[in-house]
C-alpha cells in the first residue's frame, strides 16, 4: 500500500494494528510528502528523516514481538516549532531562537512518545506565534493547500497546511487568541483548544503564559479526542497545569444530542458576518438539530470589557518574554512582532494587575449570559471570510494590523476566560475555501465539545475533504 491521503488518524492506527501496512511504511510515505509538497506550501521548518525512520523501524519491531500497542502506534504527527524536542532545534519562527537546541522533551512530546507517535519534524509557524494569518517575516507565508494565494491561518500555520494536505496525520498547535483555531478553519481541518491548564505548557515557548494552550489539529474530532487523551494526564511539576482527573475524550463519542442544549447568540458574534459565514453557520445548526440538539437563543455580555482586559494580558506577558531581546537584538524582530508587542511596554503593574483581577467577574459575566440556559455556546471562527495573502499584508502597518486584528474578533477572548473552544469544518465559499463554526464549552467540558463535533461530523464531510 503506497497511498494513505483517505486516511484519517484512528484509521492509520487502526491499520497499523491490523498489519494492513507497517509504520515505517507510512512514516516513508508521509516524510517523502512532508519534503516534496510540505516544503511547497511552506509548512516545514525541519524533517527528523533518520531519527524518524529509526522510530517507526523500532515500532514495528515491537508489533512483531507481539507486544501491546499503544493507541498512537505508528502514527506519523509533526508539530509546531516552539514544542521543544531534546536535541533538536527549536527557533519558534524567529531569527532570535535560530540555533536554539533543546535539552529535553516538552511535556507533550513525552506523553505522545508514550503513546506510540513518530515525530516527523517541526512545522511553520509565525514568528514568535504573533500572527493570526501564517505570516512570517524571516521565512515566508505559509501557504493554503487550497489556493497559496490565500492566508491559510497562524500562527500554528505548518500544523494546519501539514494536516489539510494529508501530509501527517495530526499535529501539536498553540493558542493564546486563536492560533489553534485560526489555520484549522482555513484550511479546513479540525482543533481544539482546551480549557486554561488542562494540558501542561511545560518545554512550549510562551507568548502569554497565562492565556497559551496547547492542543491537537487532526481531520475529526475522533482524531483530536484520541490525541488530547493523550497530552492531558496532570503534570504534577507544572504550576500552571491543572491536578484534575485525566479523561478518555474518545470513550465519550457517542453521536447522542438528544436533549443537549447549543446556544446561539444573535448579538456580537451575529454582528456584520460575511453572509456565506453565515449561511454555513446556520447549515451547521441544522445538521446538529437533527442530531436531537436544542438551539437556545442567548445573551452576550460586555466584550468590549472583555476585549480590553485581554488586549493587556496578552501584551503585558509578551513583553515580558521579549523585553530583553528586543532591547538587544531588535533588528532580528519582524516589524508587525515590534508593533503588536510595543503596547505591553506602556502598561503599568496595576493596569495588569486589575486586567488579572478581573478575569473572575468576567467569567462569570459570560457565565451568566451565553451559558445561563444552554450547554454549548456555537459562534463563527472568523466573522469574514478567508483573507488573500495580499489583502493581509497591503498597505501601511498599521492599516495591516487593523485588518489582522479582525480575524481574532470572535475567539481572542475565549483564552482570557479560560473556556475550552475548537474550529470545526462546515462546508466551503464561492472561493472554495474552507468554512467552519466554532464551539466554546464551560470549563473542562472539552468531552461536550468534541461529542457535538463529532456528531456533526458523522453526518457531514466536510473534514474529510482535502485540497488535492
Amino acid at each position: 500500500m503506497s497511498n494513505f491521503e483517505d486516511f484519517d488518524l484512528v484509521g492509520v492506527a487502526q491499520g497499523i494494528a491490523a498489519k494492513q501496512f507497517s509504520a515505517q511504511d507510512i512514516t516513508t510515505w508521509s516524510l517523502g510528502r512532508l519534503d516534496s509538497l510540505g516544503r511547497q506550501y511552506n509548512a516545514v521548518f525541519r524533517l527528523d528523516q533518520e531519527q524518524a525512520l529509526s522510530r517507526a523501524r523500532e515500532l514495528d519491531a515491537r508489533q512483531a514481538r507481539g507486544e501491546t500497542l499503544a493507541p498512537l502506534h505508528g502514527v506519523p504527527l509533526a508539530h509546531k516549532d516552539l514544542v521543544e524536542v531534546a536535541g533538536r532545534e527549536m527557533h519558534v519562527g524567529s531569527k532570535v531562537l535560530r540555533g536554539n537546541i533543546a535539552k529535553k522533551n516538552a511535556w507533550v512530546i513525552d506523553e505522545l512518545e508514550a503513546g506510540g507517535q513518530v515525530n516527523l519534524g517541526a512545522l511553520h509557524m509565525a514568528e514568535f506565534a504573533m500572527s493570526p494569518t501564517g505570516f512570517n517575516a524571516h521565512y515566508g507565508h505559509g501557504l493554503n493547500p487550497w489556493n497559496p494565494a490565500y492566508a491559510c491561518g497562524g500562527s500554528s500555520s505548518g500544523s494546519g497546511i501539514a494536516v489539510a494536505a494529508r501530509l501527517i496525520f495530526g499535529s501539536l498547535g498553540s493558542d493564546t487568541g486563536g492560533s489553534i483555531r485560526h489555520p484549522a478553519a482555513m484550511c479546513g481541518v479540525t482543533g481544539i483548544k482546551p480549557t486554561a491548564g488542562r494540558v501542561s505548557f511545560a518545554g512550549v515557548f510562551p507568548l502569554s503564559h497565562t492565556l497559551d494552550c496547547v492542543g491537537p489539529l487532526a481531520q475529526s474530532a475522533r482524531d483530536c479526542a484520541r490525541l488530547l487523551t493523550h497530552i492531558s494526564r496532570p503534570n504534577p511539576n507544572d504550576p500552571w497545569c491543572t491536578l484534575r482527573a485525566h479523561e478518555d475524550y474518545e470513550a465519550g463519542l457517542n453521536g447522542d444530542l438528544k436533549g443537549l442544549r447549543i446556544g446561539v447568540p444573535s448579538a456580537y458574534y451575529r454582528e456584520n458576518l460575511d453572509p456565506e459565514v453565515a449561511a454555513a453557520l446556520q447549515a451547521s445548526l441544522a445538521v446538529l438539530q437533527g442530531r436531537g440538539a436544542l438551539l437556545v437563543d442567548v445573551q452576550v455580555p460586555d466584550m468590549a470589557k472583555i476585549h480590553e482586559m485581554t488586549s493587556i494580558v496578552l501584551t503585558v506577558e509578551a513583553a515580558t518574554v521579549h523585553r530583553r531581546w528586543i532591547e538587544t537584538r531588535r533588528a532580528d524582530y519582524g516589524s508587525q512582532v515590534i508593533a503588536r508587542t510595543a503596547a505591553g511596554f506602556t502598561h503599568s503593574g496595576i493596569t495588569y494587575r486589575e486586567a488579572l483581577d478581573a478575569r473572575q467577574t468576567l467569567i462569570q459575566d459570560y457565565l451568566n449570559t451565553c451559558f445561563a440556559n444552554c450547554d454549548v455556546v456555537h459562534i463563527p471562527v472568523l466573522m469574514v471570510q478567508t483573507p488573500s495573502i495580499a489583502a493581509t499584508t497591503t498597505g501601511t502597518l498599521d492599516e495591516v494590523l487593523q485588518t489582522i486584528s479582525g480575524l481574532t474578533y470572535a475567539g481572542r477572548a475565549i483564552n482570557y476566560l479560560g473556556f475550552p473552544s475548537m474550529s470545526v469544518p462546515a462546508g466551503f465559499s464561492s472561493q472554495h475555501l474552507p468554512l467552519a463554526f466554532q464551539l466554546v464549552g464551560r470549563h473542562f467540558q472539552e468531552s461536550t465539545l468534541l461529542n457535538v463535533a463529532d456528531a456533526f461530523q458523522r453526518d457531514t464531510d466536510w473534514h474529510r475533504k482535502r485540497p488535492f
